[in-house]
């Protein structure tokens, strides 16, 4: 950003000088964000892994919640398996050693994943109020026919296009060190506050306002329902919202006082614009533990999937010579209780993955 300050003098000492009293401590931030990277990288790697291990055998299922909890975790793993560039970018103090392509498209990735993630939370808890309030209506994602295909299509290109608006101005720049930047050569100003204000209203505003709405609507439900087996559970639709929100706010509130700074630049104090710019990459880090959350709030509280998860791990222990030791009417015993779906939860259950398992 360019300001112009260059005619504003106290006894002939430039008013950045003379306002511009704090010093932050960038090693420390450094130190923190690769921690935090390599934290994110490592449990959502495996959480995501998992989740798609055992929910890919039921992709064709005709429960949209399930296609959506499969797109979730398909792009959290997109933006993990990136992580480690940011990891040495940190470490290196922004300097990226990859090639332009690589700038380029680890943004690209990034990003696609910074709307897709939010697209696919916003329409899967469309689906789990609509499955819960009018158990006869259309599905976003039914199993036959190309509806599924079509809308979840529809997310991702919409994702992308978004992405492209603002990698379009992404490359590498010579300057002391190259890095990867966001620079439009021209109209900087006016990029940077439509580029931040189109991700505020379709990432953020858009998506928290149908997932907070329909998971009060889905709370009430569950609470008049006389079938909810689990009535403990009707308070983890509203941590869905709130670690949504928790992820997100940051970023996009932090994002919102540069863009008030950049339009205004003598809104805030030197102190607090060093602040701003400071914190950037932090907020900017806290909104990847969604990657991390996302696995565990709507996949590992579960008992639908914890069971799903132990049938398919069991599925690859050896087990020879075991129908030999057991006899005929064990083995047909043990097809029978097989036969069986011990995460089968009702219709009014508040967990998303227990809905049509």
């Amino acid at each position: 950003m360019t300001f112009n300050h260059s005619l504003d003098f106290l006894n002939g000492t430039p008013w950045y000088v003379v306002e511009c009293t704090l010093q932050l401590n960038t090693t420390s931030r450094r130190i923190a964000l690769f921690l935090m990277y390599l934290f994110i990288f490592m449990v959502g790697l495996m959480e995501n892994t998992l989740v798609v291990w055992v929910n890919w055998r039921r992709r064709h299922s005709s429960n949209g919640v399930l296609f959506c909890i499969i797109n979730v975790s398909l792009s959290d793993l997109m933006v993990i398996m990136i992580l480690p560039f940011f990891m040495m970018e940190v470490t290196l103090d922004q300097v990226w050693l990859w090639g332009r392509f690589l700038c380029k498209v680890t943004h690209l990735i990034y990003v696609i994943n910074f709307y897709s993630s939010s697209f696919f939370l916003a329409f899967m808890t469309l689906e789990r109020y609509f499955s819960l309030s009018r158990p006869s209506s259309s599905s976003f994602f039914p199993a036959g026919g190309r509806k599924r295909w079509v809308v979840c299509g529809g997310l991702w290109g919409l994702s992308l296009l978004l992405a492209l608006l603002e990698n379009v101005h992404v490359d590498l720049l010579e300057w002391d060190e190259p890095g990867c930047y966001m620079l439009p050569e021209y109209s900087y100003t006016e990029w940077f506050v439509t580029v931040s204000f189109l991700c505020l209203v379709f990432q953020f505003l858009g998506p928290a306002a149908v997932i907070i709405t329909c998971n009060v609507l889905i709370a009430r439900a569950a609470k008049r329902a006389t079938d909810v087996q689990n009535r403990r559970d009707v308070w983890l639709v509203h941590v869905y919202s709130l670690v949504f929100v928790m992820c997100w706010l940051p970023y996009h509130l932090v994002t919102f006082l540069m863009i008030i700074d950049d339009l205004d630049p003598y809104v805030f104090s030197c102190n607090m614009v060093e602040v701003l710019y400071f914190s950037f990459s932090v907020v900017q880090c806290i909104s990847l533990l969604h990657c991390v959350a996302n696995p565990f709030l709507y996949n590992f509280l579960s008992k639908s999937f914890r069971n799903n998860l132990i049938n398919t791990m069991l599925n690859y222990i050896p087990r020879e010579g075991t129908a030999e030791r057991v006899g005929p009417r064990a083995n047909a015993k043990t097809a029978n209780e097989g036969g069986r779906d011990p995460g089968k939860l009702s219709n009014a259950s508040t967990s998303h993955s227990d809905v049509g398992s």
